[in-house]
């Protein structure tokens, strides 16, 4: 029995459940890693380019293919493009917690609460779109020992940081058991476009076609074998050009493939836990 098929033996023909994510991190993730990097204006306004110009061209681009998605968003970056954010929930995208400053919870200082954190990210986003934020991705994929318990606590749905499996699973003891949604750097577009020397990172770029081969040939095993596939990109980054057209071209060769469904991060949790839940 396929995992998208039901108990009862009901078969939507899902063969393959696509979630295309986007963190809307802008400059957070610089300011947060090299806070000396705020007097260096090339390298702010790189990552301004993605709330300011990436991220409209990817909500066209998604219109056009009739796609949901969901977009994770520091608090940070939120209170400095609101009309942006409004634009990505008034289009029937997920809005969804990124912390505040695009901070690690296992990187917290001993005078940083990581349960404020959180509050203050989702306090933002509600104050935007209307709507409290149910899903969470720790910046940079790395939680602290309480980050379940505190997500738990909070009542998120689900949580979008691991690398255990390639399918949705539950993580955490009976009082912090959370949905987690898996990622993998494999299926991030920074580990292949990043490019920023005065932060040291001088490695050469991939090419959009080399990128676009990677990510097809992991969506055909995923496809293959009926499991998901979740890709995480990221608005300054894909938002250009060549990197976008690939994105483009990944987007229709899925689509060339019946039983593909495309969900947002809520409506894949909501699912799982509706078929796999009790069995957990």
């Amino acid at each position: 029995m396929s995992i998208w098929t039901s108990s009862n033996g009901d078969d939507n023909g899902t063969q393959c459940v696509v979630t295309l994510t986007f963190d809307i991190d802008g400059p957070s993730a610089t300011l947060r890693r090299n806070p000396e990097l705020t007097d260096h204006p090339s390298a702010i306004s790189m990552g301004e380019f993605g709330p300011k110009v990436g991220t409209a061209r990817i909500l066209d681009l998604l219109d056009r293919h009739d796609i949901p998605a969901t977009f994770f968003v520091p608090g940070w970056v939120a209170e400095r493009n609101q009309k942006i954010v409004k634009e990505v929930f008034a289009r029937g995208h997920e809005v969804a917690n990124h912390g505040y400053l695009h901070e690690p919870p296992s990187s917290l200082g001993p005078d940083e609460d990581e349960g404020a954190i959180l509050d203050r990210g989702s306090d933002i986003l509600e104050s935007i779109t209307g709507d409290r934020p149910q899903g969470y991705r720790s910046p940079s994929w790395e939680l602290s020992a309480d980050s379940l318990k505190l997500m738990h606590e909070r009542g998120f749905v689900y949580d979008s940081s691991l690398m255990g499996d390639d399918i949705p699973y539950f993580v955490g003891a009976d009082d912090q058991r959370m949905l987690e949604l898996p990622v993998h750097w494999a299926t991030d577009d920074a580990p292949y476009y990043t490019y920023m020397p005065v932060a040291g990172r001088t490695a050469p770029m991939a090419t959009p076609n080399d990128v676009l081969t990677a990510w097809q040939w992991e969506f055909d095993g995923a496809y293959r074998d009926s499991r998901a596939f979740m890709l995480t990109i990221h608005p300054h980054t894909t938002g250009r050009y060549a990197r976008l057209e690939a994105l483009d071209r990944l987007i229709k060769h899925m689509k060339n493939h019946s039983g593909v469904e495309f969900m947002r991060c809520i409506d894949l949790a909501d699912r799982w836990i509706r078929l796999h839940g009790d069995n957990a």
